[in-house]
């Protein structure tokens, strides 16, 4: 664990920080204290910010209080607190306080569209240094994918990066088939002949990026041509269609209809918002359940269209944009690179 934050009705905010240093220097809150006060228990946490604040745990003056959980809370841990806050109601909502707060951070103020453009800058300039290697003579002979994930990784720390969003997803042509190969990537060959998969983002001040990069080398065969030529097709219909005040199956579902009329079926949503969280909200996709249903000014989010054969291998292009009155923004450079 790394902290526990609490939220009171009366808008006050407290942090119980397993690093007291790092919450005083980072965190915004009203009030830090340091976790090693309730010996690194939870439980302890609980009883003793709330008895701070006022909040008695007895069972007589307990009524009516009510104390919420993140949904993901286990049950044993929910029993504990029970037995320990007699009389108080111990809510775990699945549209609770947790998911408020996921859909608040779908629009993006100043800073944090700052923190993304910055990461977005770094990342573009990554996807530079990769084409330069590849465009080399020979550059892309004897590469691997554990080469490739490293040198995006020592690009990015040396541009500025605090770190990678997510463990860089390399995949040459014997496992690009795959969304998320496992391992992520390995000492197999990278851009040989075929399809390859280059999936990462770096972190800046928190937030990600997000991009991939389908790089095709030699001659390829009719029907991956023919991926390439409908994902790319696919991310300029999804690119065109994503507009502000439009549903978030809108481009989702042109994607869908695009590759249906085809034969083929994306095997994942079309896109996901970026962030603190590399994935979150709001959901591109072609689901009614969508919980947030329209795009809007501010969000920023991927777009990815993507086909995957275990014989032909995988292409997905993807890239992040951001929503304006006017329309897209396209933040990232990633293309779908061709290799001679």
């Amino acid at each position: 664990m790394d902290a526990v934050l609490f939220v009171f009705a009366t808008g006050k905010t407290v942090l119980v920080p397993w690093d007291v240093h790092m919450a005083n220097d980072r965190s915004t809150v009203e009030q830090v204290i340091p976790y090693t006060n309730f010996k690194r228990s939870f439980r302890q946490t609980v009883i003793g910010v709330l008895e701070a604040e006022g909040v008695s745990t007895s069972a007589a003056f307990a009524a009516r209080k009510k104390v919420e959980l993140l949904p993901r809370t286990s049950h044993l841990r929910r029993q504990e607190l029970a037995s320990d806050l007699p009389g108080m109601e111990i809510i775990l909502r699945e549209d609770g306080f947790e998911s408020c707060i996921g859909r608040w951070r779908t629009i993006k103020d100043a800073s944090e569209i700052a923190a993304i453009l910055k990461a977005a800058e770094i990342t573009n300039t990554v996807i530079e240094k990769i084409e330069e290697l590849l465009a080399e003579p020979r550059g892309a002979d004897g590469l691997r994918e554990l080469d490739i994930a490293q040198l995006v990784e020592r690009e990015a720390l040396s541009l500025g990066a605090e770190g990678m969003g997510f463990e860089t997803l390399a995949a040459g042509p014997a496992r690009s088939w795959a969304i998320h190969p496992f391992p992520a990537f390995s000492n197999g060959p990278f851009a040989v002949p075929g399809l390859s998969i280059l999936d990462f983002g770096v972190r800046v001040d928190g937030y990600s990026s997000d991009v991939t990069i389908t790089v095709a080398r030699g001659r390829l065969s009719e029907e991956q041509e023919r991926m390439i030529g409908l994902v790319t097709e696919a991310y300029a219909t999804a690119v065109q269609a994503a507009k502000p005040g439009a549903s978030t199956r809108v481009p989702a579902m042109a994607v869908d209809e695009l590759f249906a009329s085809s034969g083929w079926k994306m095997p994942h949503a079309l896109g996901h918002g970026i962030g603190l969280d590399v994935h979150e909200s709001p959901l591109v996709r072609n689901q009614e359940e969508n919980r947030d249903p329209t795009l809007l000014p501010g969000m920023i989010f991927t777009i990815e269209p993507g086909l995957y054969h275990p014989e032909h291998g995988g292409v997905r292009w993807e890239n992040d944009v951001l929503l304006t009155e006017s329309g897209t923004q396209v933040l990232t450079r990633s293309k779908i690179i061709r290799v001679e």
